[in-house]
């Protein structure tokens, strides 16, 4: 009777990890679409709770807005489907963790018709932000290509229901956010902080 027990327990274990990779499996790809989209609703509608809470939805929406248009350039992410590289899912303190890269290519298209001078600065600004080496300059579109990688952290826990949420480690509020939720034994663990 142990026995069966035991076997039903890893079944149910099995199973219930296969159901939860491929829910973040189906979570990532709609968390990038809304960005690919610029569905600013659904962004923050998949971003972990805590973090829309530390920023405000309202702030976060009209940060997300500036991000991909303003006065200075309209960005756009150019690929609309993509190869996502999943880390392991750690689970900690009760927490379900799991890092996600992926190369992600995007274009700045400038407003304001760019000089050589003004060309190389935004070339230089552009890796510092994105951080890539990476950045092409396209005088006849007056726009760049960057090459980088981005990467979001997916975290179920009991804030979200049971549920993948993410946040965008490139963004700085998101990652500052992060950092603030989070303490240092889970960032420790997942990789955050060098042992």
């Amino acid at each position: 009777m142990k026995n069966k027990f035991s076997i039903l327990l890893l079944f149910f274990s099995i199973v219930t990890f296969s159901q939860s990779t491929e829910n973040l499996k189906i979570a990532t790809k709609k968390y990038y679409e809304a960005n690919y989209l610029m569905d600013f609703e659904t962004i923050v509608s998949l971003s972990h709770p805590l973090m829309v809470k530390t920023i405000g939805k309202d702030l976060m929406l009209e940060k997300l807005d500036k991000y991909y248009e303003n006065e200075e350039y309209r960005l756009r992410e150019q690929l609309e489907t993509l190869t996502f590289q999943y880390g392991t899912v750690k689970k900690i303190e009760g927490k379900s963790f799991c890092v996600i890269t992926f190369r992600n290519p995007m274009r700045y298209f400038f407003e304001t018709k760019l000089t050589t001078e003004a060309a190389a600065d935004k070339a230089n600004w552009l890796k510092q932000i994105n951080k890539s080496k990476e950045v092409t300059f396209e005088p006849k579109r007056n726009s760049f290509n960057v090459k980088r990688t981005t990467t979001y952290l997916a975290v179920m826990d009991e804030t979200t229901i049971n549920e993948w949420k993410f946040f965008n480690l490139d963004d700085a509020n998101q990652l500052a956010s992060f950092q603030t939720i989070f303490g240092e034994s889970i960032k420790k663990r997942i990789g955050f902080i060098k042992k």
